[in-house]
């Protein structure tokens, strides 16, 4: 049976089966497709933190976040570093010990200083940094979606307010 225009029965059923299948598809790439991105908000890891006012950390203090998986450093020159709890060497959590002055890995013992430099082996490098801004002059902003790896620590990775208060 033909209408008018030539479009039998089996011919409209083959396209509507066929727009079916294609949404189908568009449907399943676009559900993989939000199961594949990354789902990273404001203040967890991988996104951007609020760290804070600059004048809430005392020069030489260590704060962790926990969240964020790394310690806030302000460096007694005033200097801010966000350092990756991570060990350079196996990757434990590595703990501050504030009676030591030092952090201090569980695992295998190796030691690094308040700006992350390695005292004591086996760790390879200083521990893992993330950026750290400043906006207004008052306001810290920590980004732990990039980590960046150094091979020394000679204060070129501190991150100063514009007036040290």
């Amino acid at each position: 049976m033909t209408d008018e225009n030539g479009l039998t029965r089996r011919r409209f059923l083959k396209t509507g089966w066929y727009g079916l299948g294609a949404l189908a598809v568009g449907e399943g790439v676009y559900v993989g497709y939000r199961f594949l991105s990354p789902r990273i908000g404001e203040g967890q890891f991988g996104g951007i933190f609020d760290a804070g006012r600059v004048d809430e950390y005392p020069p030489g203090s260590v704060t962790l976040f926990t969240e964020g998986r790394f310690y806030l450093v302000r460096q007694i020159d005033g200097g801010f570093l966000a350092l990756y709890r991570q060990c350079t060497h196996l990757g434990c959590a590595v703990p501050w010990d504030a009676e030591q002055q030092k952090f201090v890995c569980p695992c295998h013992g190796s030691n690094f200083e308040q700006d992350g430099a390695v005292l004591n082996p086996p760790a390879p490098r200083p521990l893992d940094l993330f950026a750290v801004t400043i906006e207004n002059g008052t306001d810290i902003r920590v980004d732990t979606g990039q980590k960046t790896q150094r091979d020394n620590t000679d204060g070129t990775f501190a991150v100063y307010p514009e007036e040290i208060p």
